[in-house]
């Protein structure tokens, strides 16, 4: 999954893609580069963002979203508003990517309205109220998989009462999301643990801060760290990665799948 976030402020690629023509070009490469489905996101969920009227994020979604489908690109729309949902998924989006663990069940409703997938993603509260990046209280968890599994089933559960079909229910830990460092770092090395939900996992480390925590790097400066981290998701058993960067995270993954199961990578290559 290729993000492509038509935000000022976003942590990492806040204003490259305000322009639709940019964001056409970002769009266009990123398929290129081998990603399945495009993440349009426009609202930030950095911390101490706030919330994003839905009609300005519609307005923001709108040619970025007409050039995909006019491609036929899998579209995910990164929102926790239920009017911009039910709006891009009427247009033909496939997936809703909700940062929010579910916290208006009216997104979900939208998203049964037109029997789409939904990512739920585990959180606690809303990044405006995260101090800082990779800011949390070590001890709001006591068993962190365990933890997470049960606030993510809960939502699940709401997802399901609203219409959600089960099967298009994705599984994500919410990486860097009302957690510390220490937090992310136990749920990469746990992420297989979660296998017993059922549900796709997907991995987004991405650029984030907690790949950084030892020496402090900013966003442009933790390619390398978001390389590892995607690497460890798919050896630790997520499905689906969502990252900015899709050319170096297949590159990685190439070479993962030429130690794993050289014959059939050699012959894909070929």
């Amino acid at each position: 999954m290729g993000i492509v976030n038509v935000t000022p402020d976003s942590f990492y690629d806040g204003g490259r893609y305000l322009d639709n023509h940019k964001a056409q070009l970002q769009i266009e490469q990123l398929v290129e580069q081998g990603a399945d489905i495009i993440d349009l996101g426009a609202e930030s969920s950095r911390p101490g963002s706030l919330a994003v009227s839905a009609a300005t994020q519609l307005e923001r979604l709108r040619e970025p979203l007409t050039y995909a489908l006019r491609r036929g690109i899998p579209v995910s729309i990164d929102t926790t508003s239920p009017e911009v949902a039910d709006d891009c998924l009427a247009r033909g989006a496939l997936l809703v990517n909700d940062v929010s663990c579910l916290r208006d069940p009216q997104l979900a409703a939208a998203t049964a309205a037109h029997d789409g997938w939904l990512i739920l993603m585990h959180s606690r509260s809303p990044m405006s109220e995260m101090k800082g990046f990779s800011l949390w209280p070590d001890d709001d968890y006591l068993d962190i998989v365990e933890d997470v599994s049960q606030d993510w089933g809960r939502a699940r559960t709401r997802a399901i009462d609203m219409g959600v079909t089960a099967s298009k229910i994705i599984f994500d830990p919410g990486l860097g999301f009302s957690k510390n460092a220490r937090h992310s770092y136990e749920l990469l090395k746990r992420l297989r643990e979660f296998k017993h939900l059922g549900a796709p996992i997907m991995s987004g480390a991405s650029r984030k801060s907690f790949l950084s925590w030892h020496d402090q790097q900013p966003p442009t400066q933790r390619l390398g760290g978001s390389i590892a981290a995607a690497v460890l998701s798919v050896l630790n058993g997520a499905d689906l990665l969502r990252v900015h960067d899709v050319f170096e995270t297949q590159q990685a993954l190439a070479i993962l799948r030429a130690t794993q199961q050289p014959d059939l990578a050699l012959k894909n290559r070929s």
